[in-house]
């Protein structure tokens, strides 16, 4: 999956809801595919999303609970 076909509000949508557990993540500034998932930039460092994760929140968020979202927050790193 490229990163054209990529929806970017979803990793936007993401970022906020991640925002509730690690207010330092920060604002959405760019997206790298790779091998592995999509790292995702902010304005404070970076975190990395695999591709379901995304497509989850794209196609229906209520799926993806609290304990999923505080351990993808844990995953950030700041800059």
């Amino acid at each position: 999956m490229s990163k054209d076909t990529l929806p970017t509000y979803a990793i936007v949508e993401l970022l906020i809801r991640l925002a509730d557990f690690n207010a330092s993540i920060g604002d959405y500034k760019d997206h790298i595919p790779h091998e592995f998932g999509v790292m995702v930039k902010t304005t404070k460092g970076h975190i990395n999303f695999s591709r379901q994760l995304i497509m989850q929140q794209f196609n229906n968020p209520a799926l993806i609970d609290e304990p999923q979202l505080k351990e993808v927050a844990l995953l950030f790193k700041a800059a």
